[in-house]
Order: C-alpha cells, then structure tokens, then sequence
C-alpha cells in the first residue's frame, strides 16, 4: 500500500494529484473546452452556406441590381342608377349587367394576352424592360417570346382587387418613373375601353331586340285590323255592337205594340161580336207583329229557323267581331309596350350607363421603392440559415448514430 506523508499526500509510487485537489481537496468536474476540427468545419460550413452567399446577394442587390419605380393607379366600374324616362313610367328594367361582373371580367382581362400584347405593340415594353442590360436578374431578356412577356408581365404588374367594394389597383414596376406611370396610364385607358365595348355590345343587342319585337308588334297589329275590315266587308256592318243595341231596342217597341195589340184585341173580343171587322183586323196586326218579333229575334239568335240560318245570326256575327276587338285591343297594346322599350333601349344606347372610374389617378413615383432589398436580403439570409441549421442537425444525428 502506498504511504500518506505527514502532509496528507501521496508518497512515492502514486501519482501527482491536482492543483485543485491541493488546494480545496475537489476535483473539476469536466476539463475546459478547446476548438476541435468538427468545430471549425461547422463554422466554415455555416460561411460556405449562409455568410457567402448572403453577402453576394447584397452585392448584387446594392451594387448591380437597377432601382425600380413604381406606379399606382386605382379604379372601378360605375354603374349609373338612374332610370330613363320611358323606364320610369313603363317599368322597363335595366338593360346592362351588374358592375361587380365587370370588375371580375375586367381582373381576368388585365392579365390576359391580349392586354399585354395591346400593350407591347402600342409601347413596346420589351424595350422599357429590359433598359439595364447589366441586371441579368430584375430586367427583361428582349429576345423573349410572348409566353416570357406575359410571365414577367404578371411579376412587375400587380393587381389588387377588393371583391366586396368592386375596387381595384393596379401597381407598376419600371426602370424609369415615367415608364411606369406610361404603362399604367395606358392599362387604364385599355381597361375602360374594354368596359365600353362590352357596354356598347349590351347596348346594341338590346336595341336589336326591341326592334325585333317592335317589328312583330306591328305585324300582328296590321293582321288584326286587317281581319276586322275583311270582316265589315264581308257582313257590311261597320259596329255590330251599335247595330245590336238598335236591334235590341227595335225589339222592345215591337213587343210593346205587340202587348197593346193583343189587349185591343181582348177588348174587341168581349165587346164586339165574332163576326166585326175590327177582331179580323186586330188579329192580322197582332201577327204581322208577332212575325216580326220573330224575324228580329231570329237575326239575334234568340231563335233558330227552319232555314239553317243559325250560323249566320247576328249574336254569332257580335261574337265574332267582339273576338276580333280583343285581338286588335291586345295587339295594340303590345306595339305600344313594343315601342316604349324600343324607345327605352334607343336612350340607353345614347348615353354612358356604365364606365371606369379612377379614383387614383396613375402616380409618379419621386424615389425607388423597389426592389425591396432588405426584405429580399433577410428572407434569403433566413432561408440559408434554416438550411444550414437542417443539413447540420442531419449530419450531426447522423454521426451520433454510429
């Protein structure tokens, strides 16, 4: 066994004990911390991923990236409320569509290539965009195809659109302020064209329509008083209505002669004998009346004769022209419900029902604003960063496990 000195320390044979232990009699629970080689490979990975390539991206956004301006411009698609003359007093509804379907129509149409092309023929924003030819990132590549044009369109032209207010802005991205304010000036001139041509398209099938409803008003009121003259002609009755009540009149004189006949002839009879002229005489007035009575009621319908002439009594002839009024009454008020609205639809056509109001006017930018370089800096440097932070813990899980 080894031997304790008398100053409590090991003797010769066992090995030296700490400072620390000499001093408090403790030894150190771990040792101190020194760099080792995995520790500097993190360090250079994490400048080789993240530090480098963040510091060339600012190179390129402070040194080399060209300054954008923008432009604003912010509009929407009115819709005018008040009715015409002949709607108020005829209730003829409006003859264009709701403003919020143009808005969304005219959202798709901002985008579209018919818009961008309208617009590179008319400024050529090849050239306006691709001004620094020393940004290979930001500016345009002139050579590109129309598919290129519309892709990069949809990066430098923004539209924001609020669905439930029917407003819309468009902001625009160039090189130069005055390009910017161009291209915007130029979208909104297109814009409320497009809204004008769809307006004037409305308005001309609306008056095609009237007219084509106005035509075959006309038509059926010419057939109807046609078939009422036909009609005169052929029963040479201008109004049976008035012949009829003349007719009904004729009638009642005839039975009240024939009432006072037959009590003159009642009177006769108790007071005379059978063989006095004057019962023969009163008897033949009583039935020449009573024929006639007859014969009228027969022109009425009242009564059929023996001649088949039912079907051409007088009250089938009243039926008849009374069916030929009506139509003639309801052709006349279709041409004139035909005409209203043809009229309706002429004022419409005259006047702007439906057109593109800005409420900001396309600005001109004082500064650049664009790109955002701090914004796209700290994305990207998070970006790096949580992609080395991964590819570290990956690795360093990795050689734990084995």
């Amino acid at each position: 066994m080894a031997e304790i000195g008398t100053n409590g320390t090991a003797s010769s044979g066992a090995p030296a004990a700490p400072a620390a232990v000499r001093a408090n009699g403790i030894a150190p629970s771990a040792r101190p911390a020194r760099p080792r080689r995995r520790h500097i490979t993190t360090l250079m990975s994490m400048g080789a991923v993240v530090l480098l390539p963040v510091c060339a991206l600012a190179f390129y956004l402070w040194v080399v990236a060209a300054d954008q301006f923008a432009s604003t411009v912010g509009f929407s698609v009115r819709k005018e409320e008040v009715g015409s003359t002949m709607e108020l007093l005829g209730g003829i509804t409006a003859l264009s569509g709701s403003s919020s379907s143009d808005t969304d129509i005219l959202y798709e149409y901002i985008q579209s290539q018919k818009m961008v092309s309208l617009l590179d023929e008319r400024l050529d924003l090849r050239s306006l965009w691709s001004k620094p030819s020393f940004d290979p990132v930001f500016a345009y590549d002139e050579d590109g195809t129309i598919e290129d044009l519309i892709s990069y369109w949809s990066d430098m032209v923004r539209i924001y659109y609020d669905s439930g207010s029917g407003l819309m802005e468009v902001r625009v991205l160039a090189f130069d302020p005055d390009d910017a304010q161009l291209i915007s000036r130029e979208i909104y001139a297109e814009s409320s064209a497009m809204i004008n041509e769809l307006s004037a398209v409305a308005r001309a099938d609306a008056v095609r329509y009237a007219s084509e409803e106005l035509d075959t008003a006309v038509e059926r009121l010419k057939a109807a008083r046609e078939a009422i003259t036909r009609f005169r002609n052929e029963n040479r009755l201008v109004d049976p209505t008035a012949d009829l009540q003349t007719q009904a009149g004729l009638l009642g004189t005839l039975q009240a002669q024939l009432a006072e006949a037959l009590i003159e002839l009642d009177l006769l009879r108790e007071t005379s004998q059978g063989s006095d002229p004057r019962i023969l005489n009163a008897e033949r007035r009583v039935d020449v009346i009573q024929k006639r009575i007859d014969a009228e009621q027969r022109k009425r319908g009242i009564t059929s004769s023996s001649e088949n002439e039912a079907s051409n009594t007088f009250s089938t002839l009243v039926g008849e022209y009374e069916r030929l009024i009506v139509d003639r009454e309801f052709a006349e008020q279709t041409y004139v419900s035909s005409l209203a609205a043809r009229d309706a639809s002429l004022a419409e056509a005259r006047r702007q029902t439906r057109y593109l109001a800005a409420h900001i006017q396309p600005t001109l930018a004082e500064r650049s604003l664009f790109p955002q370089r701090l914004t796209i800096l700290g994305l990207f440097a998070l970006f790096m960063f949580m992609a080395w932070s991964i590819m570290a813990l990956v690795i360093y899980s990795l050689r734990d496990r084995r």
